[in-house]
């Protein structure tokens, strides 16, 4: 039995119910912050529990927008994971500043134990990321955020609904920035973002931002940007948004499928840490192994579409050699990057399928 990857073909099988919102949409002309725009960002704000939600055009910008709003600027400093996407840096450096890099943990979030050794008289901003659906240790954090002044702006791009001693990811810090790229847990037909606050000061200055600056059509306040969140792309956020709990639970499930199916293989699988006060809503299933390479190519060989994210870390990639990082800086980060693997956990998966999954691993092995 092959296994893809991508979801999106039988998630959006039957998409005419999001057309017939579309046309209404295109009757009334109204593409940009059209009331489907505000009706997402009230069911988001209600969703994760925060009193604001602002839309804007991808994760990306939810997490530049929101480190403007905080006061982050050319020459600053900003504390972030070393084993993220490179949209995280990329953020921090459209503003002029400068991302410095803390050493990951063995699940795979920023080592807080860690972060106050990278503090200098620069430093502007925390940005923990919630990777792969699994929560930073938001206690130890907040700690250090309010001992020494520092804002955290939470890159919750791939952790929607996830939990850490049952407060959602995106309501510790200042801000929260959620990416609805078609590959999340919430997603839509493109590139979207949303920023969630408790801030009503932020979130003013953040639905500027967000719109040129704009207080309306003859008055600029502020020198902001073109990041609105797509009408179009809010009416498919409102079709998905009522299923995102049932979408989260079935990942939950999916992945503890795969925890079941690779117990007993600790010799050549990580144990996979599960702690009891998180809730991980499994946007990527990852697992350290060993021979990873050598798996992935097993696996491809048999139709079984596993993933490798990312084999070269950030600090070691050519575009951010200018940080002057070197290899054995961060060596978890380095660790993992030659050892995880991901595997399908999507919502739409089969039991069937995951089996297909865990045999192929459990036979490459000898188990």
């Amino acid at each position: 039995m092959s296994v893809r990857y991508s979801y999106l073909p039988q998630q959006f099988a039957n998409p005419d119910p999001i057309f017939d919102e579309i046309r209404k949409v295109v009757a009334r002309g109204n593409f940009t912050l059209g009331d489907a725009v505000a009706e997402f960002e009230e069911k988001f704000a209600k969703l994760i529990g925060t009193r604001f939600a602002v839309g804007v055009n991808s994760g990306t910008d939810a997490l530049m927008l929101s480190l403007k709003a905080v006061g982050v600027g050319h020459g600053d400093e900003v504390i972030t994971a070393a084993n993220t996407f490179i949209a995280t840096a990329g953020a921090i450096n459209a503003l002029g500043a400068t991302p410095v890099f803390v050493d990951a943990t063995p699940y795979y979030t920023i080592d807080c134990s860690k972060v106050e050794a990278a503090i200098t008289d620069r430093t502007k901003a925390i940005v923990p990321v919630h990777y792969t659906g699994e929560p930073v240790d938001m206690d130890e954090l907040v700690a250090i955020s309010e001992k020494h002044g520092l804002p955290i702006v939470e890159d919750a791009c791939q952790s929607i609904l996830c939990e850490y001693k049952g407060k959602r990811a995106g309501t510790f810090g200042e801000a929260g920035g959620f990416s609805l790229h078609p590959l999340k847990n919430l997603n839509v037909w493109g590139d979207a973002g949303i920023i969630v606050t408790d801030s009503e000061e932020h979130y003013e200055k953040l639905r500027l931002l967000r719109n040129h600056g704009m207080e309306n059509r003859d008055e600029i306040s502020l020198l902001g940007y073109n990041s609105r969140l797509d009408t179009v792309q809010a009416v498919v956020g409102n079709w998905l948004i009522k299923d995102v709990h049932e979408i989260t639970n079935r990942r939950i499930a999916n992945g503890q499928r795969y925890d079941d199916g690779f117990a007993g293989m600790a010799d050549v699988i990580d144990a996979a840490e599960r702690r009891s006060e998180v809730k991980r809503v499994f946007h990527l299933y990852m697992r350290q192994v060993e021979r990873r390479d050598e798996l992935h190519r097993s696996l491809l060989a048999e139709k079984i579409s596993a993933k490798i994210h990312y084999p070269i870390p950030l600090h070691l990639q050519k575009g951010l050699s200018h940080l002057g990082y070197k290899e054995g800086d961060f060596p978890e980060t380095e660790r993992q990057a030659k050892r995880l693997i991901t595997f399908p956990v999507d919502q739409h998966l089969s039991e069937d399928e995951i089996d297909t999954v865990i045999g192929a691993v459990r036979r490459f092995y000898g188990k």
